[in-house]
């Protein structure tokens, strides 16, 4: 199977901070990848990084077998990069069809497929950004990375701060995503059991650097190695 991402020997931060520190990795088309870890260990400067969006002191990143490693953000994006930030950044003052309009690249979701994926955004289709939920924000802003066209899709932490109502229906969506377009997921998340339950492969980070790798099967099923790296106490729920 292809390689869709491949990281090697990666550092970087914020200036002249180095947050990662020796990264390397590969995920295949298609596959799904949890990156877990404690508050602060480099989760988010991972996918800032490899949208271009912070400080390459080494290393390299290929996305398909092309060497994107200097490319700027917009091109990454072009060349099938698709990011959804923990902070979600959609456009306030545009409506949720604009949204999805000034994002549209050819070869990607339509806003009917949008639509018929997160039903309430269809509803609300004429409301702006600064007029929908926080669940509905987020239903928008994954919305407007698939209709990019990514290969890879990058999403940071796409269920902090919502509701168990909200976060059952996103977690039935990217498994959808998942089948129905095969596009390969990087998922930043905290809840660590929906992560594991949601991707095949897990790496964890610690102090900028991989501590641990294999299967989300693996991981979910050892609650002591969770316990020791991820601060996690028995299962959640």
């Amino acid at each position: 199977m292809n390689v869709a991402l491949e990281v090697k020997d990666l550092r970087a931060g914020y200036g002249p901070t180095v947050v990662l520190d020796g990264i390397s990795l590969s995920v295949r088309a298609g596959e799904t990848l949890a990156v877990l870890g404690r508050n602060g260990v480099g989760k988010t400067t991972l996918l800032a990084t490899l949208m271009g969006l912070t400080t390459l002191h080494a290393g390299s990143i290929a996305l398909g077998g092309q060497d994107v490693t200097g490319q700027p953000t917009h091109q990454r994006n072009l060349l099938g990069l698709g990011y959804v930030p923990q902070e979600r950044e959609i456009f306030p003052s545009l409506t949720v069809e604009e949204n999805l309009a000034v994002s549209a690249h050819p070869g990607g979701w339509p806003a009917e497929a949008v639509f018929d994926l997160f039903p309430s955004l269809k509803a609300r289709a004429r409301n702006t950004g600064n007029r929908l939920s926080g669940g509905e924000q987020q239903m928008l802003a994954i919305g407007r990375a698939l209709v990019g066209a990514p290969k890879v899709l990058l999403l940071d932490e796409p269920l902090e701060g919502l509701a168990p109502v909200v976060i059952e229906s996103l977690m039935d969506a990217l498994a959808r995503i998942q089948k129905e377009s095969h596009v390969t997921m990087l998922l930043v998340e905290q809840k660590a059991e929906l992560a594991l339950s949601l991707t095949q492969q897990a790496i964890v980070l610690d102090r900028g650097q991989i501590v641990w790798r294999g299967t989300s099967a693996a991981l979910k099923a050892d609650e002591a190695t969770q316990a020791k790296l991820l601060g996690v106490a028995g299962k959640e729920h």
